[in-house]
């Protein structure tokens, strides 16, 4: 069985997906805004839900942290900087390749 593991590195707004300790893909994100910035620490998937609508795009993969997950957007200028309440945005094509992959419990760590 394959083993995903998220790092998110908010430094360089990149979400890199490893399997078995290798980076498979790295995806550009979006991050918190410096007054609701993304939470670092490890956290895992509890749940997943298309079409959420509204500023998250075509896809939600909520993180054990409540209130924070990683998602698409309507917004997709927003890439690349700080413009999220803390979530971490994708472009909706990126979240849709990403959710296929990785189970709910898949590890995420968010990191500087």
């Amino acid at each position: 069985m394959q083993m995903y593991q998220i790092i998110i590195d908010l430094s360089d707004r990149k979400l890199y997906l490893l399997q078995d300790s290798t980076v498979v893909r790295e995806f550009p994100i979006g991050i918190g805004k410096e007054l609701t910035q993304t939470p670092e620490g490890t956290y895992s998937i509890v749940n997943k839900a298309p079409n959420p609508g509204g500023p998250f795009g075509v896809f939600w993969m909520g993180l054990s942290r409540p209130h924070y997950g990683i998602h698409g957007t309507n917004d997709p200028s927003s890439i690349g900087k700080q413009s999220s309440h803390g979530c971490i945005r994708m472009y909706n094509e990126d979240v849709l390749a990403l959710a296929a992959l990785v189970p709910i419990g898949t590890r995420v760590t968010i990191r500087q």
